[in-house]
């Protein structure tokens, strides 16, 4: 019987673990057998994560938490959870193997995943041209033409924000008005450097090893024109890896799992989320290390509670 089993590799899922295993809780890493390492593993240089100030790549950032992980005695298992029991105060996890793992609490932190434009090459330019993420790599593109793909309030954050670093924004959506918030369309209208293409979709993304521009389909008349580019941000949205507890746990409007407050506590006693699986907003690789923290030490308070409880019992009851 585990004390505690973390669910997900990404950086709440590590620091979950790091904390647990300082606590002498001998945490369980359910890390995935394809996804190790969350998001991050798709990002090149991380220069906004403390401690790192030449900048670290995202798979050596990660690969340095599960070793800090590891070192205090978190074990890692290489599988993929398939199905939750969440019921009772004994939690079972079954993995892709078949395995059942039972813990007296559980740690869920699977992050989200970005939505893609399901094009040719998308993965291949991860990185070198194209990302999900304009606080991440923004600072790459001075002086660049760039483009944002989306019509949301997300597409209207990226594109302001990225007229800080870039000489030019396109603001590409698929249809002929936006579907963001008025005040957010507003802002990103009346900046100078943002250029709106509507009714226009990216077909084709170009360049070997770079993206060096893309190709556009008018989404009304079906022609397509070529738009030399530096780099495209991708802002249609992000889903929350929330499969394995719908109709398990509580959760938002916004698809993320319902947290009490500021906690990591969610409707089921002993079951804890962490990360951008609990964050709407701000997905942030330090956000998520900061709520993995949260989870890790309430559930070091559930556990000691439970204990205090069982020793109250067995005191209570007349020695034989």
């Amino acid at each position: 019987m585990r004390d505690v089993i973390i669910i997900g590799s990404g950086p709440a899922g590590w620091t979950a673990a790091i904390y647990a295993a300082r606590a002498n809780l001998a945490p369980l890493v359910i890390a995935s057998q394809v996804e190790i390492g969350g998001e991050l593993m798709n990002t090149t240089e991380v220069e906004n994560f403390p401690g790192f100030p030449e900048a670290i790549m995202g798979p050596d950032l990660m690969a340095k938490m599960q070793q800090q992980a590891e070192r205090f005695g978190t074990e890692v298992a290489y599988d993929d959870a398939t199905e939750l029991d969440l019921t009772g105060e004994i939690k079972r996890v079954t993995l892709g193997s078949g395995a059942v793992e039972e813990a007296r609490s559980v740690i869920f932190a699977t992050g989200s995943a970005y939505r893609k434009l399901n094009i040719p090459r998308e993965d291949e330019l991860s990185g070198h041209g194209v990302s999900w993420c304009a606080t991440c790599d923004g600072f790459f593109f001075r002086e660049k033409e760039i483009a944002v793909v989306g019509g949301g309030d997300s597409a209207m954050e990226e594109a302001t924000f990225l007229t800080k670093f870039a000489s030019k924004v396109y603001l590409v959506h698929r249809r002929d008005e936006f579907r963001a918030s008025k005040i957010m369309q507003k802002r990103a209208l009346e900046n100078d450097k943002i250029e709106v293409i509507w009714n226009s979709e990216v077909a084709e993304l170009q360049g070997a090893s770079g993206l060096t521009g893309v190709v556009l389909r008018d989404t009304v008349t079906g022609d397509t024109r070529e738009l030399p580019l530096d780099g495209l941000f991708v802002a249609i949205g992000n889903d929350p890896r929330t499969h394995l507890v719908h109709d398990k746990l509580e959760l938002t409007s916004d698809g993320t799992i319902a947290v009490d407050g500021r906690s990591s506590r969610t409707s089921v006693p002993g079951v804890f989320a962490a990360g951008d699986v609990v964050d709407p907003t701000y997905r942030q690789a330090v956000t998520a290390a900061a709520s993995g923290t949260v989870a890790a030490l309430d559930a070091e308070h559930y556990l000691a509670a439970l204990d205090d409880a069982e020793k109250a019992v067995e005191e209570a009851v007349p020695a034989a």
